[in-house]
């Protein structure tokens, strides 16, 4: 999001328009908003509904992106009912967050013109080809989503009247050039320090572990020894893909195939027609009127472009002279329909037809006819189809037989891995989070640590993976969930407190020899008493990791005062680092293109922090009642 906003100071403004419209609703199927529901409102803004539909509209699409982004690995988190909880409360509260923020919009009388819509929907590469607005994939789109062009325009307004309130917070946020500069000085600091590095194992022999440290240590930490519960499984799998192998196909089944299903190789035929609307309005007599006015004007001969120009309320085709671009059958209203392909020839107008958006006059200005593949073209596609439907009814009914096979027999998996011709597989006891990837499958962990196969030892029901890819599995072996006893875990615990104890003591030698260096005082004799020394490390960047993050960042703590350029601290690998601070170093002469990118950066993080400080603040105001859990 910030990467965005940094690129939008750049850029329009539409590209974030574009974003988050197209992102976040059209293509969740945005026609709730159109529709209604008879359903409770799943929330209540301040006496305004967000329904139930969209709520769960918008679930399923950032679902759907989630599952596009990261595959299969997030199905196990899906199946976990505290985590789609949480999933799906987040789904709504952003849902509340847009709603309070169009309310609020509304209230400082913020608008879009009709031209500012048109701009940015024909901008929107969803609906461009080539590079260019489609009339005909912009009208596909939208009516898959549940719009009309006229209601898409007003989702769209409702929509950037409401971008229009972000904008003027992310828009306007700024920092100041001592901000930058400092910022910047801080962040491109370098450090010459240097560092005695005192090993936890050069203290091992010194420390010992008693039976009642071990024992409170584990009290205190028992949840640390709750095992998970674990399953080992047996499983037969079906594939359609597998099966390919064991199909034929005789030339006369292909010559079928295309005949019995010709019309999957031929191009309908697609008219271009542009039309101009007029609405209903509030008198419908009058709209028949004003249509019939303008179609008297295009029987004397007037141009039909212009007209569309100056008379059409489709705003998006009147521009282009009313232009609809090719279109097939049932993409448009029945009688818009009907009536454009019932023209005859090209340049022939319609009569005034009536849909639901108004009434129209239409002029047909292009025709695609209809295309038929020859069969030598599409014999390779066929042979693969046919071939690959004949793999589909072998794996169906091997489906089948594996289903009854398992139930009649349902303590074994060998008859049902001979009637299919393969090998009964196996794996290790495993957890429902470490499970490997041949069962690593919802369906398959649900039905492996369910009661049923666990306790009755039975064989599963087929387990649908895909459509082409079913299993059968039982339980082998179960090991239930407990918590480890101490003997168990003594030689663990042992080993875990000898090494903190090791480290915390050399930690204690560390800051004795902070402490002598604090008090002026030399401390190369007890260096060399452990043959210990100083490393010098000159030019440390801030987030150069190479000698340690955690060191790295304690060094930057430090300053140049006596006292305050020494400290101590553990190390992740478990030893012990003395640090003194020798130099600061600002570098100088930076890029005039690194500051600013800097100061929007620092502008874009302020941006969004006072958003959601805003939405934090209408909420708190606001009259918000959640009628879902």
């Amino acid at each position: 999001m910030l990467e965005k906003i940094r690129e939008s100071a750049q850029g329009p403004w539409a590209m974030i328009v574009i974003g988050l419209i197209v992102l976040s609703f059209v293509f969740a199927g945005v026609g709730s908003y159109l529709t209604g529901s008879t359903q409770v409102a799943a929330a209540l803004v301040n006496g305004e509904e967000i329904s139930a539909n969209s709520v769960e509209r918008a679930y399923q699409n950032e679902r759907a992106r989630i599952e596009g982004q990261f595959g299969e690995g997030v199905a196990a988190l899906f199946a976990n009912p505290d985590y789609l909880a949480d999933f799906r409360r987040g789904v709504l509260d952003r849902l509340i967050g847009e709603k309070l923020i169009e309310q609020k919009a509304i209230e400082l009388g913020l608008r879009v013109s009709d031209e500012q819509i048109l701009n940015t929907i024909r901008n929107m590469p969803e609906f461009q080809v080539g590079g260019a607005f489609n009339n005909q994939r912009f009208q596909a789109i939208i009516q898959q989503a549940g719009f009309q062009p006229n209601s898409f325009r007003d989702y769209m307004r409702t929509e950037m009247t409401r971008d229009q309130f972000g904008r003027s917070i992310i828009g306007t946020e700024f920092s100041l050039e001592n901000e930058v500069s400092s910022t910047n000085a801080l962040q491109s600091q370098l450090r010459d320090i240097q560092v005695v590095t005192v090993s936890a194992s050069d203290f091992s022999a010194d420390v010992s572990v008693d039976a009642d440290e071990i024992a409170e240590y584990y009290q205190t930490n028992i949840d640390r020894y709750d095992t998970e519960e674990r399953v080992a499984l047996s499983f037969v799998e079906l594939k359609a893909d597998d099966l390919i192998a064991e199909t034929s196909v005789e030339e006369d089944e292909l010559t079928d195939f295309y005949a019995l299903n010709q019309g999957n190789y031929l191009t309908e035929e697609e008219r271009r027609v542009s039309h101009i609307l007029v609405e209903f309005g509030d008198d419908k007599a009058v709209a028949l009127q004003t249509a019939n006015n303008i179609l008297v004007k295009v029987e004397r001969g007037d141009d039909f472009a212009e007209l569309a120009k100056t008379d059409s309320a489709d705003t998006f085709s009147a521009e282009n002279g009313g232009d609809l671009d090719f279109f097939g059958r049932d993409i448009m209203d029945p009688n818009f329909e009907q009536a454009a392909f019932g023209l005859a020839s090209i340049g022939d107008t319609s009569e005034i037809i009536e849909s639901e958006f108004g009434f129209h006059i239409i002029k047909l200005t292009d025709i695609k006819p209809e295309i038929v593949t020859p069969f030598d073209d599409v014999r390779d596609d066929i042979e693969l189809t046919v071939q690959r439907d004949k793999a589909m009814e072998l794996f169906f009914a091997k489906q089948q037989n594996m289903a009854e096979l398992a139930f009649e027999i349902p303590d074994t998996l060998e008859d049902v891995a001979g009637d299919l011709g393969v090998s009964v597989q196996t794996t290790e006891l495993f957890t429902q989070s470490t499970a490997p990837s041949s069962v690593n499958f919802p369906q398959v962990l649900a039905a492996g640590f369910s009661a049923e196969l666990v306790e009755d030892l039975v064989n599963s029901d087929v387990l649908e993976i895909s459509d082409e890819h079913v299993m059968v599995v039982r339980v082998r072996e179960y090991e239930p969930q407990r918590t480890l006893a101490l003997d168990e875990v003594e030689q663990a615990i042992t080993s875990q407190l000898e090494v903190e104890k090791a480290q915390q003591a050399a930690l204690d030698f560390a800051d004795g020899l902070m402490l002598q260096l604090q008090d002026g005082n030399e401390i190369t004799e007890l260096l060399a008493e452990r043959n210990l020394a100083w490393q010098k490390t000159e030019k440390l960047a801030r987030f150069d990791s190479s000698i340690g993050t955690n060191v790295a960042q304690q060094a930057f703590t430090l300053g140049l005062n006596a006292g305050e350029n020494i400290t101590t601290v553990a190390r992740a690998d478990g030893d012990v680092a003395l640090i003194e601070l020798l130099n600061v170093e600002t570098p100088e002469g930076v890029e005039t293109g690194e500051l600013a990118s800097l100061k929007q950066r620092l502008s874009s993080q302020m941006s969004q922090s006072n958003y959601a400080a805003i939405i934090a603040t209408l909420r708190a105001d606001a009259d918000v009642v959640i009628n879902v859990q």
